[in-house]
């Protein structure tokens, strides 16, 4: 049978277009692709990028105050978030057109329009053309989740957080994860009054316990409002704000009310369910180690199919689906060892076993410490550090690793290497530390906190 395509890819996101570079440029495979709305994706156009680039702007209301301790003289000045707001949409502007241009460089085919899946063969584009491919491959991300509570209609989302016409002077975040606490310390950074509500007894839920504990003492210690173990009952809007209803009978008022509650597959409409390609609790496509669904030609990969829910993960997937596929290399990526980080203020960086999973499968020792690090010190500070290691007490190997500073991404990015590798506390041992650094505490940590 003769088919339009050989690669028909819906969504425009990291691991979408990773895999449609891949097997058109590498391999050669006639691509199509509709992306119903920006190219790039949650990562470029509502989540990572724009965000991180918002967590450096919050940075340097401290970095402000670390300069004055340090002797430069500095008038005050606030922070404009319409001048932001326009330099940040015009360098997503430019994200888009370059990954426009990669997928045209890559001799692909784009079609801006939201697309579905008729058969096994064919996918139906929102004018109503159909064509025919070989495969399809689904790469249509998440989408923010929002309970069904009187007034959800007042909250925004992470989506819409980096459109706002103007900046709140209090802001209500509810959620408890890692997106929820870094628009949190976002926020925070840039002025605002910031309260946190997560229904849990800990935030970041899923984190190194003792790790966690460390970024929400930090978080209170700057300014941020957390609250544990409350959730929002119903939102209303009167003529002061905002007004949060909530499970420990209070009520405060707001400008603005953040929902980050968590991110659903965005897998409804797609016609996956009539032709029995089986999707999860959750919405999710389930999938098998080589990313293919129940139906032979229909793939799935990214954050449609809730695995890890990471960027780079997403672009790992696509890139093996195009190798096995397209490049008769076949791959297969492993959803383990991999590094996270969480940009709070402090960050938090994670690679690895977090000590309540290690210690669940076997003996195991703790080396940890924390400190106040010289540059926050020095601008009279209270800010601390933490460092762990995970090791196996059988094996010596090091399980995991999670460490709470500023760059903490930065440095478990290194670290993960070599506990990807296998390092193990002796290796850690046998490196020279680099003085004076914060990360130099990873290699002087020689005798265990505790044993498990």
């Amino acid at each position: 049978m003769s088919f339009d395509y050989d690669l028909f890819v819906i969504g425009g996101g990291s691991g979408g277009v990773r895999a449609a570079r891949v097997a058109s440029g590498d391999w050669g495979a006639r691509v199509g692709l509709a992306e119903e709305s920006r190219m790039g994706g949650t990562c470029v156009i509502r989540g990572c990028v724009p965000k991180k680039l918002m967590a450096f702007a919050g940075g340097f209301s401290e970095a402000i105050k670390d300069a004055r301790a340090y002797g430069w003289s500095l008038t005050d000045g606030a922070f404009d978030w319409p001048e932001f707001r326009a330099l940040l949409e015009n360098e997503l502007d430019r994200l888009e057109q370059a990954y426009r241009d990669t997928l045209k460089n890559a001799g692909l085919v784009v079609y801006d329009q939201r697309a579905w899946v008729v058969d096994p063969h064919c996918v139906e584009l929102a004018d109503g053309t159909r064509l025919t491919t070989k495969h399809i491959l689904i790469a249509t991300g998440g989408w923010p989740f929002v309970p069904d509570i009187p007034g959800r209609e007042l909250a925004i989302t992470s989506n819409e957080i980096f459109h706002m016409s103007e900046l709140p002077k209090r802001a209500l975040v509810v959620g408890g994860g890692y997106i929820a606490s870094e628009f949190a310390c976002i926020l925070h950074g840039m002025g605002v009054k910031v309260t946190q509500y997560y229904r849990g007894a800990q935030i970041l839920r899923g984190f190194d316990d003792e790790a966690r504990g460390h970024v929400a003492n930090a978080m209170q210690a700057r300014g941020i409002a957390v609250h544990c173990g409350i959730d929002v009952i119903r939102l209303e809007q009167r003529p002061g704000g905002i007004f949060a209803v909530a499970t420990d009978g209070s009520e405060r008022e707001f400008d603005l009310v953040l929902y980050a509650t968590g991110r659903r597959p965005n897998a409804a409409g797609l016609g996956l369910e009539h032709l029995g390609v089986v999707l999860g609790r959750h919405g999710e496509i389930v999938v098998d180690e080589w990313s293919q669904t129940t139906v032979p030609s229909i793939f799935a990969v990214g954050d449609v199919t809730d695995r890890v829910n990471l960027t780079p993960v997403a672009i790992r997937e696509g890139h093996a689906f195009a190798d096995t596929v397209f490049g008769a290399k076949p791959t297969k990526f492993v959803h383990e060892m991999i590094p996270s980080v969480v940009f709070t203020q402090p960050e938090l960086g994670s690679v690895g076993l977090t000590e309540e999973e290690a210690r669940a499968m076997e003996p195991i020792e703790i080396y940890a410490t924390s400190f106040r690090p010289m540059k926050s010190l020095f601008a009279r500070r209270q800010d601390r550090v933490m460092m762990k290691l995970v090791v196996s007490q059988a094996t010596r190997r090091v399980m995991g690793c999670h460490i709470v500073a500023p760059d903490a991404g930065e440095l478990i990015q290194l670290a993960a290497i070599a506990v990807r590798m296998g390092a193990t506390k002796e290796d850690f041992d046998r490196t020279v530390a680099v003085h004076p650094t914060i990360s130099e505490e990873l290699v002087t940590m020689k005798k265990p906190v505790r044993l498990v």
